[in-house]
């Protein structure tokens, strides 16, 4: 087994799924895959990566690494055994910005990049991504349409009259580019708001990576998409890097995927509406999946 990454939604995500994409379908301002270098922890293990996915609300002609996160996923993937996890951080995160002060965690792409949304997420979690995965609307949609669409779970029936007037219904459904793209997007009317939706985009990214995994034993799936990756995506890693990072999402065994999504309170700093995350329970989720990409609880 290649010791490396991967799951997404994150594909990714969350993250690494933009793998997968036709060369024909990948426009580059829609998607970036950014080496983060760090400092690695004695306390880290080795067979885990961790990447951070970010859905960006990034419009025509602004770039996807320095728009507002609308969407947060930190993934965490276990290449020796399989196992994966992916905390889910609601964007409007009232959180430490370093250097920066006290404002939204979907902030810090603005002012400080995939760096700076990095160290953001570490100094809530306490663990810093390897990775970042961006992706602006464009670019996921047609990364879901080129797998195939992607089939989830829902909770709830749902609706929104700008992004889905229909709705969603409540049980197994069967989604496009633009239906995961409005499920995962979706807040106001969820019961949860911002902690559902994140929970929405935790059940698209294994959605993505379930169809991942479905295709992997094609021939030539993996090394066509690193190809595909290197003419069409943003990126600062090598070919042998990516084709490695392609495998691992392949071989998450999707009973070993465990979500969560970091609790909290709702209120105002000024007229702002604001999360004011649980820092004690984000930290839990962290020291209990560094070793192994694994959480025992919610």
């Amino acid at each position: 087994m290649i010791r490396t990454l991967k799951t997404m939604v994150l594909g990714v995500v969350l993250a690494v799924t933009a793998l997968t994409i036709p060369d024909s379908e990948v426009q580059p301002a829609d998607m970036a895959l950014v080496d983060l270098p760090r400092a690695r922890g004695v306390d880290l293990s080795p067979d885990v990566i961790w990447i951070m996915a970010v859905g960006s609300d990034a419009r025509a002609g602004q770039s996807i690494l320095h728009s507002r996160g609308d969407a947060l996923q930190l993934i965490g993937i276990n290449t020796r055994t399989g196992a994966a996890t992916v905390i889910g951080i609601p964007r409007d995160s009232w959180v430490n910005l370093p250097g920066r002060g006290s404002a939204k965690i979907n902030e810090a792409t603005i002012s400080g990049g995939p760096r700076l949304m990095a160290k953001a997420v570490s100094g809530l979690v306490g663990i810093e991504a390897d990775y970042a995965f961006m992706t602006g609307f464009g670019g996921f949609e047609r990364l879901v349409n080129s797998i195939g669409g992607i089939t989830v779970r829902s909770r709830f029936s749902f609706s929104d009259p700008n992004l889905r007037p229909r709705g969603f219904r409540a049980g197994k459904i069967k989604l496009d580019g633009r239906g995961a793209h409005a499920f995962s997007r979706i807040r106001k009317s969820l019961p949860g708001g911002d902690f559902d939706r994140s929970a929405n985009q935790q059940r698209t990214l294994r959605g993505i990576q379930a169809r991942i995994r479905g295709n992997a034993h094609r021939p030539g799936f993996i090394e066509g998409g690193v190809l595909s990756v290197m003419r069409n995506l943003h990126t600062n890693l090598t070919p042998a890097r990516l084709y490695e990072l392609a495998q691992a999402v392949a071989q998450v065994d999707p009973r070993k995927l465990t979500t969560c999504v970091i609790p909290g309170g709702t209120g105002y700093v000024g007229a702002a509406s604001v999360v004011f995350p649980s820092r004690s329970t984000a930290r839990r989720y962290g020291s209990d999946a560094r070793r192994d990409a694994t959480l025992r609880r919610c």
